[in-house]
Parts: structure tokens; sequence; C-alpha cells
């Protein structure tokens, strides 16, 4: 069978790629098989794609709040209706086990839910007589066109952290998943189109950094949207930012997790085993460094081993991220750590859990996004010297602690310096109604995804000072 090639969605209409479109495979990280080719949008494709939002905006501003949320009511319907043909899709292009791309879907489904509460959420503040006879407003108002722009490790999740949002509060968007993952994107898009999202509202537009860069540059955008590594979101703020655009750009992540000699031992171990190995380690979410602090260093390296030497292999999303991994992996060991369950040696993209002993906190392994399925192990006297090395990193996206000490566990909320933070968790997602809040190199802007975060992005305050004289009040 010839191998499909993927279309944009601009304007309301599948199309076929430029004549002056390069392509990219999409391939199966499991079977290697390849799946589709994707087209990389040239700028004058961009520039198409933007237009067409731009259109569409006058129309679908002034459609009432209440009005513009029911196609996300009829889009929830359809993705509980399309839950295991997307999740199905997911897992062919992305890697991931059936159950993750399940519980990707469900959290992705929470964001829609949450931004049907627009009418309430889009609400302003009045206050009468501010001053005698003077009234004061302040509303919300839609930006105009927004990009969103997405990673490869949660083809469903993360768009609907921002589309419900942005489209809820009467803007329009372009929308470029990653190139690894676009299948999962256009089974997305098929499904609003299907729920009466009106043409130019939401164009989709395939391509890689050539494309985010036309998007950036372009004065018709208003904001950006991006989740990718650090140095990558690092570059697009600074880009948008340059351009007079709002930003929100969620970087990269080195997830510490302490775990106290008080913790429940077969309950720590497992939480802890899939928050470092579930979605073959390739979310920001995962835990990458375990923090063993005093006697509980004895029985959480054993168990730790255990699990890890259970746990089925999984595939990374291409060759090039195996090799990263594996060199990453190389050099602590020459730095020396000790591998206590080496994962590599597998065929193709396939990569096993990895667990690492004895790493140097100012290592490589210590300080470096690693992005696979890899744990490494450090060790702690004290929760202060556990918390130390926590505020000690460039990255801030998460941190968690394991314990039965509600003393422990109220120190560690105040001191640790984070954005999410986890009591006996080991992923600490938080739900749509919260922002997604990560910290120092892990976030570069001022409002995050999510929630009434959300709503502030995606939104401009007016404020609207009146006085209406009573002399003319009583004319009529």
């Amino acid at each position: 069978m010839a191998t499909p090639t993927l279309a944009n969605h601009i304007a309301g209409a599948w199309s076929v790629p430029p004549p002056d479109a390069d392509f990219l495979p999409v391939t199966d990280p499991a079977t290697l098989n390849v799946l589709a080719r994707v087209p990389l949008s040239p700028a004058h494709e961009v520039a198409r794609a933007i237009e067409a939002a731009a259109a569409a905006f006058p129309a679908w501003r002034e459609l009432p709040a209440g009005d513009r949320i029911q196609c996300l009511f009829r889009l929830k319907s359809a993705l509980e209706a399309g839950l295991e043909e997307l999740a199905a899709t997911i897992v062919s292009e992305c890697g991931k086990t059936l159950d993750e791309a399940r519980a990707e879907i469900r959290r992705g489904i929470e964001n829609v839910e949450t931004a049907c509460g627009i009418p309430l959420m889009l609400q302003g503040h009045h206050s009468e007589n501010v001053a005698p006879g003077i009234d004061e407003t302040m509303i919300r108002q839609p930006l105009g066109v927004v990009a969103i722009v997405t990673p490869f490790n949660f083809p469903a999740m993360i768009p609907l952290w921002f589309l419900p949002y942005a489209i809820a509060c009467g803007n329009t968007v372009v929308f470029k998943p990653s190139e690894k993952t676009p299948l999962s994107a256009e089974r997305l898009q098929r499904l609003m189109i299907a729920s009466g999202v009106p043409p130019g509202v939401v164009n989709l537009l395939h391509g890689e950094r050539s494309t985010v860069e036309a998007l950036l540059d372009h004065p018709a955008v208003r904001a950006v949207s991006f989740v990718g590594s650090s140095a990558v979101a690092r570059q697009v703020y600074a880009r948008a930012a340059a351009a007079g655009k709002r930003a929100q750009c969620q970087g990269g992540a080195k997830n510490a997790v302490v775990v106290l000699a008080d913790a429940d031992q077969s309950g720590t171990t497992q939480v802890l085993t899939d928050s470092a190995y579930g979605c073959n380690g390739q979310r920001c979410l995962a835990a990458s460094i375990a923090i063993a602090v005093g006697d509980a260093r004895a029985w959480l390296t054993k168990d730790l081993a255990t699990a890890a030497r259970q746990r089925p292999v999984g595939a990374v999303i291409t060759s090039q991220s195996k090799q990263r991994i594996e060199s990453l992996i190389a050099q602590g060991i020459t730095e020396g750590a000790r591998p206590v369950v080496d994962g590599r040696g597998h065929p193709g993209q396939q990569f096993g859990a990895t667990l690492l002993d004895e790493v140097r906190t100012d290592g490589t392994l210590a300080q470096t996004e690693i992005f696979g399925p890899v744990l490494s192990l450090i060790h702690a006297a004290t929760l202060e010297e556990a918390i130390a090395f926590v505020n000690q990193q460039s990255y801030g996206n998460m941190a968690c602690l394991f314990t039965r000490s509600g003393a422990a566990a109220r120190q560690f909320k105040h001191e640790a310096q984070a954005g999410n933070i986890g009591i006996n968790l080991g992923v600490a997602a938080p739900m749509a109604q919260f922002p997604f809040t990560g910290w120092k190199g892990s976030f570069f802007g001022d409002l995050h995804a999510q929630g009434r975060d959300a709503i502030e992005f995606y939104t401009d305050k007016k404020v609207v000072i009146e006085r209406w004289p009573q002399t003319l009040s009583r004319k009529f």
C-alpha cells in the first residue's frame, strides 16, 4: 500500500501540500514501520493559514460565549465516542501503551470540560460610583489569532491544554503539532470539524522549526503557546517577545522525588516506578532523580531494582533519542554512577528501564534532562539536604516527597522550589481547573496552561470608565 501523505487543514478545507514542501516520514517507534508522510509547510503556506484564522476572527469573536462553547460540548462527546480510535493512533505513532494513551485522552477531556465554563470565567469586574457619577468596568476580550505548537510525547492531551480555552475565549488558532506525531493531531482536527468548529477557527498546519519561526514572525499572530525542550522554549519565548507577542513556553524538567525512611515501602516503589518508566520516561513530569534520605537508602535501592527488572521494555520516539540516552548513561557511568539495572542493548528503538546508583549530584545524569526510562539514585542525610539539592537545579517543573510525616510534608511544600509539588504522588499533574505551573528553566512566561491562567492568557483586559450626567439621563 502507498504511504499516505498528510494534508494541512486551512479555512475549512484539507489542502494538498504545496509543490515546494519537503516531507518527513512518520514512523511507529515500536515496529519502525512508516505510517505516513508529513509535509513541512513553507512560509507562504504558514501565511495562508494565518490569513484564514484572521478572516474567521471577526465573526467568531462576535458569537456569544455561550454559543461558542456548544462546539466544545459536542467535542467532549466526540472525544468520548472516538477515544479508542484516537488512543490506537497515539500508540502507533508515539509508542505508548494503550492504557497510557487512554489516560492521556482523559486528561485532555478534562480541559474541554473546564473550558465549557467560559461564560462564567470570562466575567469581568464592575464598580459603581468609583467617583461621583462615575462607574468603572473591566471586561475581557479575545486577542485575535494565536499559535499553538505542541510536542510529540502527549499528542492529544497537550493540544487540549490550549485549544479549548483559546477558541472559547473567542480567538482563532493556527495549530502546529509535532512532525513526529501528526496523525493524532489530524484525528483531533477531524473531531473538531465534526463538532461544528467553523472554518478557519482552528487551522492545522504541519511543519518543523522553519514553520514555527514563520508563525512567530508574522505580525497577525498575537500570542503563542509552546511546549518542548527548555532550550527551544527559551528561543521561542525570546523571539515571540521581541516581536511584541504574548508567550507561554513550557520547557524541560529534571524532576526529583525525595523518599524519607518512614515512607510506605511498597506503595512508594510502585508509584515511583510508574513515574520514572511510564510513557517510556518521555514526559515532563517523569521522576528522574530519586533522593533516598537516611535509612531509606537500603530498601529503596533494592525495591526499585526489583521493580525495574520486571518493567516491560518500551520504545523511545526516534533512533536519535535512543543514541542520546545511551550516550548520557555512558557519560554518567564514566563519572562514577553504578548501573544497577541497565536498559541498553535492545534492538531498534526499544529501551529498557534503567536504574543508576551513586550518581554524582554535580554530574551529567543529575543535571541533564534525559527524557527516557532512566532513574538516577542519590542519597542525602537529611530532608534539608535533599531540599537543597532540589533547589539548586536549573529546572523547576516538579518535586515530590514520600513520607508519613505531616511536618516534613509541610516543610517540603513550603521550601521546595518547583511549580508542581507532589506529596506521596509520583506524577504531580494538576487537574484542568489548576494551572500547570513550571518554575525556573522549566517555563518561560507569566501565565501557564489550563484553568484561569488560560483565560488570562487568551484575553486582553479592557477597563471602561463612564459617566452619564444626570441632566442628560433625565431628558428622555
